[in-house]
């Protein structure tokens, strides 16, 4: 799978550029903290960000990716078990649908999906407290616009719909801005932190007038957050 090599390709570097990813787990765990589960699963778990953030005892911690290289970098414990599978694949559903967490969380993975509305149906099957950030469209708005491409993830309008059409809970807009020195420092960190899925959208050429003509000194973040109550 492209996306899980790109995201595996950039593992060594991925702690240095993830800084939004980063404000969103700590937007993310400021809501879990009020009332702090002993056991999560944590889906589309990465190198360990959201684990690592975790400020209180564990019993239990599932983290599950599809980048192996991720995983490698992921911190180890007698409280964690990490399991490499796809999201996308129900047969991962299958496994855990008789597992017992007191929180789903998926911090920023879940935009990736092919289903949404499959992936997003079998995780409230679980009938589990969730805590779930999903990146849309509004991410690089403007850089899309500017180069004429279709935007890779989909509209805040219609993650918000999926979402409600699975669990009934209150829905959050986070919007960051990103600022860089030059448009090249932008685009270098792009390429580090796996933000393209492995797509390449644009030629030499293309990218080199995109780097001319972008009007920004930052790139745009929109995500949507969702957190359910025990």
């Amino acid at each position: 799978m492209r996306i899980a090599r790109e995201f595996s390709r950039h593992a060594h570097q991925y702690d240095s550029v993830n800084v939004i990813q980063k404000r969103v787990i700590e937007e993310m765990i400021a809501r879990i903290r009020k009332e702090p589960p002993e056991t999560i699963l944590d889906l589309g778990c990465g190198n360990g960000g959201v684990y690592r953030a975790v400020d209180w005892s564990l019993r239990r911690f599932v983290g599950v990716d599809f980048a192996e290289g991720m995983l490698k970098r992921h911190p180890k414990g007698d409280e964690v078990e990490l399991i490499r599978a796809d999201l996308n694949d129900s047969v991962l559903f299958e496994r855990l649908k008789d597992e017992k967490f007191e929180r789903i969380v998926s911090a920023s993975a879940l935009q990736w999906m092919e289903d949404l509305d499959g992936v997003l149906g079998r995780i409230a099957a679980m009938h589990t407290p969730v805590t779930l950030a999903i990146f849309t469209s509004g991410t690089f708005r403007t850089l899309h616009r500017t180069a004429g491409i279709a935007p890779l993830l989909r509209d805040a309008e219609e993650v918000e719909k999926l979402l409600k059409k699975h669990f009934n809970a209150p829905i959050e807009t986070l919007r960051y801005k990103l600022a860089f020195d030059s448009v090249r420092e932008m685009f270098r960190y792009m390429k580090r932190s796996g933000v393209s899925g492995g797509r390449n959208l644009l030629g030499y050429k293309e990218t080199k007038r995109l780097m001319r003509n972008y009007p920004l000194n930052y790139l745009e973040y929109e995500i949507l957050l969702m957190h359910t109550k025990r």
